[in-house]
């Protein structure tokens, strides 16, 4: 039973604006470089109680934007410098937006230093830290997921596989850039995911565990809760794509797409993996001595056999791209929102949504997931964005070249996200803004929402 005086789920009427302290207004430091940052930017410069917004180090297509003033300069991996720096500044509020800092320890230290800071602890960020912590953790509290066994032994991997069967899943324990995910389909593949894990060392230390998983039958979503250490507050539904191939082929990447709200999950739904997942998870981290602040984005696969939900994953951050569909629909004051989960005040607080759907179609560099040329050209931005007053691009990997061009840096470049009154216009709105992006050097899926637009269509026919 879960204890109801400690756990609060986080519902009933919408508020737009958190009470907090009457006229307050703080300056906010960002810290990461990608489109998640970029879209919390975003969000936060449209913040009634924020009055600066600072991203670090950010990148080009942030700071021309005007969404916040990057600060190229500052090394986030060095603790003390972020401190003296949020000194420096009168910084109000720091949210940590990739997981390495928070598994490094960065908000322990913040807190130490008395700045409020919106992520979690390096003890709680093992939740993404190690499956294996993870997956031990759901069969402490009783949290649904996939069967499991753990392996450092390659041949007591391989013999629990050949016994298992595929198709079956094969994970490195820790953080490995989004990659460390294979999806066996056959004996040969799983045996050659342990073998680049455990023999070969592909990922390191990250991948000195395997972790050897069910294959589950369904459909993933991705569920988001801001967690004060007690209280959970669940956001909008939003859907990933994780495949690089339309129609869902060729292997995993951080995500080509996503949409919000996710019909997958019903109102039914989000109360159950409140209830059943999310705030034994609350509970279960903080009995642990772990209390967990920040952003619980729980990986989700609807069963097909059951239609329920089973926890695939934890991230300790906002999702890539979830995080950009979720916050252009956001209306709250988001500043002052992750200021009071910071404090441990989330009690009373709902978020409200803007109506309708949005939708991110991610804009990669050849070749990604794999080997991809960098400093490619891209042009027309502006054009792409003016396509509709709802259009929003967000740069997760681009700098300027010394013509001013934007060029490409990294794999998932580009976020191009619109929204609509429903997910159809949404979609076309996105894509005749990616039509508009002239970079021969990139690549996009042309098929993001096609389960959701699917559903309806089933559900229409009906």
């Amino acid at each position: 039973m879960l204890n109801d005086e400690f756990l609060v789920y986080v519902s009933g009427p919408v508020i737009k604006h958190v009470v907090g302290i009457a006229g307050e207004k703080i300056a906010v430091l960002v810290i990461g470089g990608g489109g998640r940052e970029h879209a919390l930017c975003y969000a936060l410069k449209r913040s009634p109680s924020c009055v600066s917004v600072l991203c670090a180090p950010g990148n080009a297509g942030i700071s021309d934007s005007g969404d916040a003033t990057c600060i190229e300069d500052l090394d986030i991996s060095d603790n003390s410098a972020v401190i003296s720096f949020c000194r420096e500044r009168s910084i109000g509020l720091v949210v940590v937006g990739p997981e390495a800092p928070l598994v490094a320890g960065l908000a322990n230290d913040l807190v130490k230093a008395g700045i409020p800071t919106f992520g979690p602890s390096s003890e709680a960020a093992v939740l993404e830290g190690s499956k294996d912590f993870m997956k031990r953790l759901c069969d402490k509290y009783d949290i649904p997921t996939a069967k499991y066994q753990t392996f450092t032994d390659p041949s007591a991997a391989k013999a629990y596989i050949e016994a298992q069967g595929v198709p079956i899943v094969v994970k490195a324990d820790g953080l490995a850039a989004g990659k460390g995910v294979i999806v066996a389909m056959t004996i040969d593949e799983a045996f050659d995911a342990v073998d680049s894990m455990l023999v070969e060392n592909v990922f390191g230390s990250a991948g000195c565990r395997v972790i050897v998983e069910e294959y589950l039958e369904g459909e993933e979503a991705s569920f988001f809760a801001l967690v004060d250490g007690e209280c959970a507050v669940p956001l909008e539904s939003a859907q990933d794509h994780k495949r690089v191939g339309d129609g869902d082929t060729g292997p995993n990447t951080g995500g080509m797409g996503a949409y919000s709200p996710a019909p997958v999950l019903t109102k039914e739904l989000e109360s159950f993996v409140m209830k059943s997942i999310i705030l034994p998870t609350v509970k279960g981290m903080a009995a642990e001595g772990r209390k967990f602040v920040g952003v619980l984005y729980a990986g989700l696969m609807i069963e097909k056999k059951s239609g329920l939900p089973k926890l695939i994953e934890y991230n300790v951050r906002f999702g890539d791209p979830e995080c950009q569909v979720l916050m252009v629909r956001l209306e709250s004051d988001l500043a002052q929102v992750l200021l009071s989960a910071s404090k441990g005040e989330l009690s009373g607080v709902s978020l409200e949504w803007s109506p309708g759907s949005a939708m991110i179609v991610v804009m990669a560099s050849e070749g990604y997931p794999g080997p991809y040329k960098k400093g490619t050209v891209i042009q027309n931005l502006k054009a792409a964005e003016d396509i509709a007053p709802s259009v929003k691009i967000f740069h997760a990997g681009t700098a300027l070249d010394s013509d001013g061009n934007f060029i490409a840096t990294g794999g998932r470049v580009l976020g191009v996200t619109a929204k609509g009154n429903d997910l159809e216009e949404a979609r076309d709105r996105a894509y005749e803004a990616v039509e508009q992006v002239n970079w021969p050097g990139g690549f996009f899926r042309r098929d993001i929402g096609w389960r959701a637009v699917a559903r309806k269509r089933s559900v229409a026919n009906l």
